[in-house]
């Protein structure tokens, strides 16, 4: 079941980057006339209190058109906050969705999400520690990482994960990172794909970035799909006219077990995606 509900948002007054460079923005999922619903500012050790061992489960309402509730929203939550063993199961729209802010996250899983499993956006410039991700039957992107939309810049850090496939949903994409995203990706194991899906540059700006180094990528680890020989070829450029160098080289086959990087899973044996979903944690 999806939709019985609506998530969990959480609003801070860390740095975010909107377009325009507004100071506040109102987040998505709450009614533009609500002030409760504004977020950002320029503390970012901001202290949104503490969050831990919280399943969030079967969210995701909609309250009009576009205006989509995440499993769990972060607005501009700042350092100070503690947020730590979190899992969302069957969100309509994305798992977690980090808009800005500076808030460091750990021992995260995010299960049969409808759209992305982590989102990030508006320069989110956190670390993302330990997170599995499993995609469900309807499911989209693992990750969809996008970059700053005003000139303030950010830059994320996510490590050690392990992003788990779906064979029957129509979409199901590794990783799609896009304007202008700037970050790290390291420590990340992924098997369970479809043979088409693929770890994408997205656009001019992101494969730029790609090439000077304000978007890195190390230690892919990656089963690969049937009928795909080469991990290189999962790894895919689209940018209209921006050519890359490389992109792919950070990956590495592996067959099943064999794998060295990936989340440590067993902080996350208490969940019910793990009971539920007989993950072995």
């Amino acid at each position: 079941d999806r939709g019985l509900w609506g998530g969990l948002l959480v609003l801070g007054n860390a740095p975010c980057s909107f377009s325009g460079d507004i100071s506040e923005a109102q987040i998505e999922g709450i009614p533009a006339d609500d002030t409760f619903g504004l977020y950002g500012g320029t503390d970012a050790a901001d202290n949104s209190g503490v969050i831990q061992y919280i399943s969030i489960r079967h969210g995701g309402a909609l309250i009009g058109e576009g205006n989509e509730i995440n499993g769990l929203t972060l607005g501009g939550v700042g350092t100070g906050t503690i947020i730590e063993n979190i899992e969302v199961v069957a969100n309509v729209d994305d798992g977690i969705e980090f808009f800005g802010g500076t808030v460091n996250v750990s021992n995260l899983l995010v299960w049969a999400q409808g759209d992305d499993a982590i989102d990030i956006d508006q320069a989110y410039s956190g670390t993302i520690d330990n997170a599995v991700v499993v995609l469900g039957d309807f499911s989209d992107h693992a990750l969809e990482i996008d970059g700053p939309e005003g000139t303030t810049d950010g830059s994320f850090t996510l490590q050690n994960v392990t992003l788990i496939g779906n064979t029957t949903t129509d979409k199901g994409e590794y990783a799609d990172f896009r304007s202008n995203a700037q970050g790290t990706t390291s420590n990340i194991y992924a098997y369970g794909f479809k043979d088409d899906s693929d770890i994408e540059l997205d656009n001019d700006g992101v494969a730029t970035n790609y090439n000077d180094g304000f978007l890195s990528f190390s230690n892919w680890e990656i089963v690969l799909p049937a009928g795909v020989t080469v991990v290189e070829d999962l790894f895919v450029n689209k940018a209209q006219t921006v050519t890359v160098s490389g992109f792919g080289s950070e990956g590495t086959a592996v067959t099943q077990g064999t794998q060295t990087v990936g989340a440590s899973t067993t902080g996350l044996s208490w969940t019910y995606s793990n009971d539920a979903g007989n993950l072995g944690f």
